[in-house]
């Protein structure tokens, strides 16, 4: 379960963008908020202003959090959501990991640059690093997000996770399940996609495949009865997915997709209003723009929406 979230801050207009997700997802998941301002050893001496300016922000965002508990009715007889302000000294990156690890921080929420190309730069040096060195969930944020999308019917979307069928994409449905737990179970549905990409298919391998047909098939009816055995094995592939969440009393829906993984995702979910993407990426192997995951990246790139990014344990 979340109970606490770490919101960097730089003093930019960028890093305040998160605001409005800061206190709607404190607001309605009743989680801590810890506000960081890493400042660089030069500055020693602006330390008391920065400390002043975090801890401002965070009686802010914690106002919205109370008035958000308040109307929906969870405030009376509830816990107080707790805040920290704090500003350390030294290195951004590795000041926010440190903090995550030593204050026991559930997520990390973040603003990234907005898309200019499928490149690294474009999602900031800083959100860059800790997510890949990040041990918990990174939720982020892309910058000129449109005015709709900070609006209260922002949090009664639902929620998007793309699947390959591997373990490391299935590692991201605990995330989303906690997050449905906590919202309410009723509140919330659970989107599971699952993107069948196009089947390469040789005449080589359709004259050497055994038929199982008493009549000859044409190339043609071969390709789109592949085709359509693929689409059938995503299909259960979701639905005994989905089963498992049912049982636990989550809402949940399955899409079966065809065409580029990236592009489909994103296609989705522009054209289906969600309030988040829940989706894992590949490994830490360095800082290298591999390591990422492509797919994912490029979805982080082009949607607008945050994307809850999940790296596997190591």
């Amino acid at each position: 379960m979340y109970r606490r979230m770490l919101v960097p801050l730089d003093g930019s207009k960028l890093a305040e963008e998160v605001f409005f997700y800061a206190g709607e997802l404190a607001g309605r998941l009743d989680i801590d908020m810890h506000f960081l301002n890493v400042c660089d050893p030069d500055e020693v001496k602006l330390i008391p202003m920065r400390q002043v300016y975090v801890e401002r922000v965070a009686e802010m965002v914690k106002e919205r959090a109370l008035k958000i508990k308040t109307d929906s009715g969870e405030a009376e007889g509830g816990r107080q959501i707790e805040v920290v302000a704090r500003v350390t000294m030294g290195y951004p990156p590795e000041e926010i990991l440190k903090y995550a690890e030593e204050n026991q921080i559930d997520i990390i929420l973040m603003a990234t640059h907005g898309a200019s190309g499928v490149r690294r730069w474009a999602l900031g040096s800083t959100a860059h690093k800790v997510l890949h060195a990040a041990n918990v969930p990174v939720l982020l944020v892309r910058s000129g997000l449109p005015e709709n999308a900070a609006h209260e019917e922002w949090f009664q979307r639902g929620i998007v996770v793309p699947l390959d069928g591997s373990d490391l994409a299935e590692s991201a449905l605990s995330h989303a399940e906690e997050l449905a737990k906590q919202r309410g179970l009723r509140n919330v549905e659970v989107t599971l996609i699952r993107v069948c990409e196009p089947i390469l298919i040789s005449e080589i391998s359709f004259h050497l495949a055994p038929t199982i047909h008493p009549t000859p098939l044409t190339f043609e009816e071969y390709v789109k009865g592949e085709v359509e055995r693929v689409r059938k094995r995503c299909t259960k592939y979701l639905n005994g997915l989905a089963e498992k969440l049912k049982a636990k009393g989550i809402r949940v829906r399955t899409e079966v997709l065809s065409g580029n993984p990236a592009d489909e995702i994103i296609r989705f979910v522009t054209e289906n209003p969600f309030q988040m993407i829940v989706m894992a990426s590949h490994g830490r192997s360095g800082l290298s723009h591999l390591a990422f995951g492509s797919v994912a990246e490029k979805v982080l790139l082009s949607v607008k929406i945050p994307v809850l990014i999940v790296m596997p344990k190591s």
